[in-house]
Formats: structure tokens, sequence, C-alpha cells
């Protein structure tokens, strides 16, 4: 049985997010992963140059940002930047493997609200997500 863990805005909404990732297996894992806690998937977006252009048409209807690190052409970095640039307050939230903290360190001092470790354990995602967006 899976638990059940339903994170809601303090309002009792709920919370829109864009997943990013270059790979269509951890794209539709973390996908899978913010659905069962009743979280409304607003975007998919296969590549950092899609992932800034789906953030700005869907702004400002999308609460938080999952975002891989380590992407073709343009990189997680580059797209938390612009995110960042477009709208200061954007909740984004990294999602990276083992051993990347001196990438790590270096998104959150470009804004990013915190991290997701891969390989990806449901219940520790959600935790995590629960932690930094203070549901």
């Amino acid at each position: 049985m899976i638990d059940q863990i339903t994170i809601r805005k303090s309002d009792g909404g709920k919370y829109r997010a864009l997943v990013v990732d270059d790979s269509a297996f951890t794209l539709k894992q973390i996908t899978q992963i913010l659905m069962s806690a009743d979280i409304e998937v607003v975007g998919n977006a296969p590549n950092g140059e899609s992932a800034i252009k789906m953030y700005k048409e869907l702004y400002p209807n999308v609460d938080f940002v999952t975002l891989d690190i380590t992407m073709p052409d343009v990189d997680g970095l580059q797209v938390l930047k612009e995110i960042m640039s477009f709208d200061k307050d954007a909740k984004v939230i990294m999602v990276t493997a083992l051993g990347r903290e001196d990438i790590v360190k270096t998104a959150i001092m470009n804004g990013a609200k915190g991290f997701i470790l891969k390989p990806l354990d449901r219940l520790k995602v959600l935790e995590r997500l629960k932690a930094i967006l203070g549901a």
C-alpha cells in the first residue's frame, strides 16, 4: 500500500508544478510522484529551452519547478538564471545525482529553493517538497 501524502497550499488549493528533465523516464517518475500527492502538473519540459518558454507561458499559474541540473544544450543552472531573472519569486527545486554538491551550492546561491537527490524515492521527494514549500 502506498502511503497517502497530500501536499496543499495553506489556503487548501492545489500546487501547480512544471517538471523539467531531459530523461523521459525521470520526467514521468517525478510527474507521477507529484500527482500522487495531489499536485497538479501543468507542464513537462524535456529540455532547458522549452522549460524557459513554458515557464513564461504558464506564469503566474505555476507554483514551483522541479529542474534537472544536467541537461544538454541549456543546462539547469542556465534555466534557473533565466527563470529567476523573469520571476524573482520563483520556487525552483533542483534535481540532481549524488556527488554534485558544488553545483547544488551554485544553484542555491542563484535562487534555487532546495534540491532533490536521484535516485528518486517517492517518500523522500515528498518530504523534501513539504519542507521546501512549507506545506
